[in-house]
């Protein structure tokens, strides 16, 4: 893939090419970081990449590790002409959220004295192929044989208050390229872009942002979005969503333009006087290298670039795209499911289909990856998506067979089961019917009963008891038993058929399990453990049930043969896992049972509690006090009693995280407890100290003793 994207850019005339955070290796590759063997492979591939020419007239900036001095760092290395120029070692870690850099790596701090200048010895492959024994390693930028200059600022660096941007700005540099390693979050890739074009309209200059595409083996997607900025406008920018590897694109700027910028702001002129006058003749760490081979720039007075040889200078301001929040909820999880399914070698999914609107989104989800792995295939039969596809599919390699519809690969990858009970309504059984032929998959209809009934046997038989439902005399615990049981058989059924379907179909393979547990159900604990729950995989495992409800609503207008899930938003969410009672059930629910009533809270208040208790940071004496003002039309005694509920809840549940199905990370309050939010999963359920304060706060509260006239 970076030698394909060397070759495009190349193709393209491109002078620069600059690719995404430790790109050679993967970013996510975590604890294989502490193992030499990724270093030294990371250096075979750069070897092979060079001598296979990738460098060759083109200035390539990779991202790798190196080992220098014994200290790992996470490095840019500068090539060109099959010689290295620069090792640039980045110098702020990102260490919160999914990030563990400072784990693996070290922030460089550049040496004092001596211009901050250090050489780097070359591994021995490398220096009897080409020839060059060592290499600058430190804080310094490019100087090209034409005054151009190039910098570097790695990810994280643009983030703190002091980024490498705005020094490297005032020493002159014209052009930085920033290689990341940035994973896709909800409403995040704004933040990100307008972070790159306020930097340079702020401080002028070209800023390339090369960023890591598709799922690194693990929880997170890297969204790509490449963009080219200058003096605060967009000139270039690739989509955040594909199923396509590569994606290289590609501007002509005027360097003309940022002098003009530069030299018009007073402002500017005087910080980047005041460095220079600080730092003396004799420069500072961050100082430029001459290469005086190296040409970016080209004339356009050159007779030779006459015609279609001569670039055009970008001179159109693109407007920044960013998804809708609903539609990312449905193509960043798409684009992940499809790699783990080309990656794995499985044969397609296995989703328990309940029509309910979370199996429904996992199941709107797969159709979405159908449709974009449908275009792309048929867009280019002899690519590696339709190569990809065909593999998948159990199609004949050697063909060019391709999907006629998106339909059609719906079928040969997605498998549905509405696993019914005598609690189940004939609603849901029909809206999961409809569901599974709009997508095309393959899909059954059973009841499980038996199953049920025959484990309650064994256990009448060990134990001389029969569990009832509270509705027919039964107790709390056995009521939960009974619909934990239920629960608990549609696991164990999906495994059996995630593994023989392919066989009763006369296909070879196995099917990925999907879970359907939203990030709200999780917080609160909602959820039986080792139910359906339980998969290979979670596309929504970190999306809001409100986020899902708005995707299903925007699917069902994009694509009208969806129309279905828009009566599956609006239908209330039931677990049906109680006798129906017909006195209370709803025509929309079509069943007595609502996960709302089960739960004690609403999924919106379940929004607030988790942004304030992971985002916010916030335990449960902060969360009252903010919620006493965001819900001003509640007294403090009821405010304090949700909060004292969700706590409740959260810390008798949280055991259930630590076996939570690896989920597609979405969203920043999701409360995964392997990588993400790391809390411990005992807690006193009775939190005595803070739910004091709590109501000594609420007896003070001049509402309180209103309410007590009133």
């Amino acid at each position: 893939r970076i030698l394909t994207s060397c070759q495009i850019a190349k193709d393209q005339n491109a002078s620069y090419r600059l690719g995404p955070e430790l790109e050679l290796c993967g970013y996510g590759c975590e604890d294989h970081f502490l193992e030499q063997d990724t270093f030294d492979h990371c250096w075979e591939s750069l070897v092979r990449l060079l001598d296979e020419g990738a460098s060759d007239g083109l200035v390539c900036d990779f991202g790798m590790p190196v080992l220098h001095g014994g200290v790992r760092y996470n490095c840019r290395v500068i090539c060109y002409n099959r010689r290295v120029l620069l090792i640039r070692p980045k110098t702020a870690m990102a260490d919160n959220g999914n990030y563990r850099e400072g784990r693996y790596f070290t922030a460089y701090t550049a040496p004092t004295g001596g211009g901050g200048s250090e050489r780097h010895l070359l591994p021995t492959n490398f220096a009897n192929k080409f020839g060059q024994r060592d290499a600058p390693f430190g804080l310094h930028y490019i100087t090209c044989a034409d005054g151009t200059t190039i910098g570097c600022e790695s990810c994280e660096e643009l983030w703190t208050p002091q980024s490498s941007h705005i020094d490297l700005a005032l020493r002159g540099v014209e052009i930085i390229g920033n290689g990341s390693g940035s994973h896709h979050e909800l409403r995040k890739l704004s933040t990100r872009m307008e972070l790159m074009i306020n930097a340079t309209r702020k401080c002028g200059g070209v800023y390339l942002y090369s960023n890591q595409r598709g799922c690194d083996g693990s929880r997170t997607y890297y969204d790509g979005c490449a963009m080219i900025v200058v003096n605060g406008r967009i000139v270039a920018q690739a989509p955040q969503f594909d199923v396509q590897d590569v994606h290289v694109v590609t501007a002509t700027v005027d360097l003309d333009d940022v002098r003009s910028y530069r030299a018009s702001q007073p402002s500017f002129g005087i910080q980047a006087a005041r460095l220079a006058t600080e730092e003396g003749s004799g420069g500072g760490a961050s100082n430029g290298l001459l290469c005086d081979d190296i040409h970016l720039v080209f004339d356009p007075l050159d007779v030779s670039l006459s015609g279609k040889n001569r670039p055009k200078v970008a001179e159109e301001d693109l407007s920044l795209q960013i998804a809708a929040p609903e539609e990312e909820c449905c193509l960043g999880p798409a684009c992940w499911l499809w790699d783990f399914l080309r990656r794995s070698g499985a044969a397609g999914f296995f989703l328990p289909l309940s029509g309910g609107a979370d199996s429904s989104s996992v199941a709107a989800i797969v159709a979405v990856m159908c449709i974009l792995v449908t275009k792309a295939a048929r867009d280019d039969p002899e690519g590696n998506v339709a190569q990809d596809c065909r593999r998948v599919c159990r199609q004949d390699e050697n063909s060019l067979w391709v999907p006629a519809t998106p339909q059609e690969m719906g079928n040969h990858v997605l498998h549905t089961t509405f696993m019914g009970t005598d609690n189940s309504s004939e609603v849901t059984k029909s809206r999961a019917k409809r569901l599974g032929d709009a997508i095309g998959s393959y899909h059954l209809s059973i009841k499980i009963d038996l199953m049920v009934s025959a484990v309650l046997q064994v256990f009448q038989l060990a134990t001389g008891h029969m569990p009832r439902f509270l509705s027919r005399g039964g107790t709390m615990s056995e009521d939960l038993a009974l619909q934990n049981i239920q629960a608990r058989l549609r696991m164990v059924t999906a495994y059996l058929m995630a593994q023989l379907l392919p066989w009763v179909r006369g296909r070879s393979g196995f099917l990925l399990v999907l879970g359907s547990a939203n990030v709200d159900e999780g917080l609160r604990g909602y959820m039986t453990k080792y139910d359906c729950s339980s998969a290979d995989l979670n596309p929504i495992g970190a999306i809001s049930k409100g986020d899902l409800k708005r995707m299903l609503l925007f699917l069902s207008k994009k694509y009208p043969d969806f129309d279905v899930l828009a009566e599956i938003a609006n239908a209330p969410p039931t677990a049906e896992l109680r006798p129906i009672d017909a006195a209370t059930a709803t025509a929309e629910a079509g069943h007595s049972q609502t996960d709302e009533d089960d739960m004690g809270m609403t999924y919106e208040e379940l929004g607030y509690f988790g942004r304030l208790r992971k985002i916010s940071r916030c335990g449960p004496v902060s969360m009252f006090r903010k919620l006493l003002v965001t819900w001003s039309h509640l007294s403090p005694s009821e405010v304090a009693s949700k909060v004292k509920r969700f706590f409740y809840y959260y810390s008798l549940n949280r055991h259930k995280m630590t076996t939570i199905t690896p989920a597609y990370h979405a969203e920043a309050y999701s409360p995964d407890d392997n990588r993400f939010d790391l809390r411990q999963f005992l807690y006193n359920t009775k939190w005595t100290r803070q739910f004091a304060v709590i109501d000594d706060i609420v007896a003070q509260h001049p509402e309180t003793d209103k309410d007590k006239n009133d």
